[in-house]
């Protein structure tokens, strides 16, 4: 019989999307306010895998993945969720959103981002959030599976997490090594 436990900590992580310019700041200061000090922000990236957004958000977005310093608990994900929704409410402009957040996870198994959609691979968590089990690590290095986004399928996407991944696993040695010496 295994013995429940709490589940370790995990690196948040998200992905923005806007337009050039735009209120990527603004944004950052608020997320950093509630999530801690970013650890990483990507260079600009061109989000050109599909134009789903376009209609919504205008042409030539940009994606910029951030990491936060501090790790937080994987229950957790539903309220960070609810608080980008938020925030894209706050920044909408004429029912339209101008930036777009999704928040997630990396554990050492995988990345699970949050979704407000259901489907056959996402759990449901709570207050209308679902898992995305997105990749999982295995030989070596982030894997795609059958229903993954392609631009985290992407080369430049899956190197970055792959960056994110050893800084978040540094971090759980440097913590356990904390805990083992009394600090």
């Amino acid at each position: 019989m295994s013995k429940p436990r709490q589940a370790e900590a995990v690196k948040l992580v998200m992905s923005i999307i806007t337009a050039r310019g735009g209120i990527l700041p603004e944004a950052m200061q608020i997320l950093t306010a509630n999530f801690g000090r970013p650890d990483l922000i990507s260079a600009e990236m061109p989000f050109d895998y599909t134009n789903y957004y376009e209609k919504e958000m205008g042409r030539s977005l940009i994606r910029r993945m951030v990491s936060f310093d501090k790790l937080i608990h994987p229950e957790s994900l539903p309220d960070v969720k609810l608080l980008t929704n938020r925030l894209e409410d706050r920044f909408s402009s004429d029912g339209r959103r101008q930036i777009n957040i999704d928040p997630g996870y990396i554990s050492p198994a995988h990345l699970i981002l949050a979704t407000g959609k259901g489907y056959t691979h996402r759990p449901y968590l709570r207050d209308g959030i679902y898992a995305d089990l997105t990749l999982i690590f295995t030989e070596g290095t982030f894997q795609a599976l059958p229903w993954t986004y392609p631009d985290y399928a992407g080369q430049e996407v899956m190197s970055l997490l792959n960056k994110i991944r050893k800084q978040y696993l540094q971090a759980l040695k440097t913590a356990s090594k904390d805990n083992s010496n009394g600090t």
